[in-house]
């Protein structure tokens, strides 16, 4: 039992390796039908279709409020229309072709707090060189980047409560072939 445990607590560790440091220095590029702005408080709504590029970082949906501090860190909220996800895909540092993607209703995404948390039909994978590696499903998940630290809770509102919704962690096997001296 305490295996299990350990191998549950390296894989929810391992999901939250860090993404691309170098994508928050890019500029940000975002795609839509509709825009509106208010500069006072730096607040963008954008509908239809939005898909926002920032290196590797891409992030779609129907809808984004995007918020910018004068510092310049950006907040992103996605949400998406019935029947549909909002979706996230970044490279991780560490290897070539290590990638983090997921997809929820809502995503919210916050730079300066390197926070990022997916409401409602949640889903996090971890890909290298295009196999998945990881992947966890929940009601919610949250995916803090600078402590490496993910939870996920059994209810859309981040809380666990009793008869909520249950989670799925899938942990695919590291090795390809039976571990030397193992019986077949």
């Amino acid at each position: 039992m305490k295996k299990i445990l350990a191998a549950t607590f390296l894989t929810l560790a391992s999901l939250t390796a860090t993404a691309e440091r170098a994508d928050s220095l890019k500029q940000a590029v975002i795609n839509f039908d509709t825009l509106d702005v208010d500069e006072v408080t730096q607040t963008r709504i954008l509908t239809g279709n939005v898909v926002l590029t920032r290196g590797t970082l891409v992030l779609k949906s129907d809808r984004a409020l995007v918020k910018e501090t004068p510092e310049g860190y950006m907040s992103v909220t996605l949400t998406a229309n019935n029947g549909k996800l909002a979706t996230f895909r970044q490279k991780r540092d560490g290897g070539p072709d290590l990638w983090v993607e997921g997809q929820a209703q809502r995503i919210e995404y916050d730079e300066r707090a390197e926070l990022v948390k997916l409401f409602t039909t949640a889903e996090v994978r971890e890909l290298e060189n295009g196999r998945m590696t990881n992947e966890i499903k929940g009601p919610f998940i949250s995916y803090d980047n600078r402590r490496e630290v993910a939870q996920v809770r059994n209810t859309a509102t981040g809380e666990t409560q009793v008869g909520g919704g249950r989670g799925t962690l899938i942990i695919a096997p590291r090795r390809t072939t039976p571990a030397e001296g193992a019986k077949q």
